[in-house]
């Protein structure tokens, strides 16, 4: 939190339904060298860095196109927010849909690379999406994060709970 600024993200947990009502969820992991052969504990939301005074579910639907190549779904579920270990804030929505991971493409970014030797190189910001249950995706997920998956199964069955009417 450089300056004492509060640093915000927001990000769109897509999830789909299958076979015997249960569902699945995209996940993204980072792309470079930093969590290259890690796996479990690692794994985001698409998600991005919001500049003061943007619209937040705007930004979310903009990170997710960006770190997906695939437009984000117009209803947005809100999930409420999380704080990371670093202390960034990050607003969640989840949005039902679908997408081929072998199909998503990331924007790239520069990075020093190795730290401290002045080399740039430009690396994916996410390497790679792909489809968990919920039981795995909680093992893969920045534990930070895992509340999202727990606000959307919340919603979920709220909302077959609720009498048709």
């Amino acid at each position: 939190m450089a300056g004492g600024k509060v640093r915000v993200s927001a990000g769109i947990l897509l999830y789909r339904r299958v076979a015997g009502g249960s569902i699945e969820l995209l996940l993204a992991h980072p792309g470079g060298p930093w969590d290259a052969h890690r796996e479990m504990g690692v794994w985001s939301i698409p998600k991005g860095e919001a500049e003061t005074g943007e619209e937040l579910a705007a930004v979310a639907r903009r990170e997710f196109a960006e770190e997906t190549g695939h437009p984000a779904p117009e209803t947005l579920i809100p999930l409420g927010e999380i704080v990371q270990r670093g202390g960034k804030v990050v607003l969640g929505w989840a949005a039902e849909g679908d997408l081929d991971p072998a199909a998503a493409t990331s924007n790239l970014c520069e990075i020093e690379w190795p730290p401290g030797t002045g080399k740039r190189i430009l690396i994916p910001e996410i390497d790679r999406v792909a489809w968990f249950a919920p039981a795995e995706a909680r093992l893969r997920l920045k534990d930070r994060q895992v509340p999202f998956i727990d606000r959307l199964e919340l919603h979920l069955a709220t909302e077959h709970a609720r009498p048709e009417g």
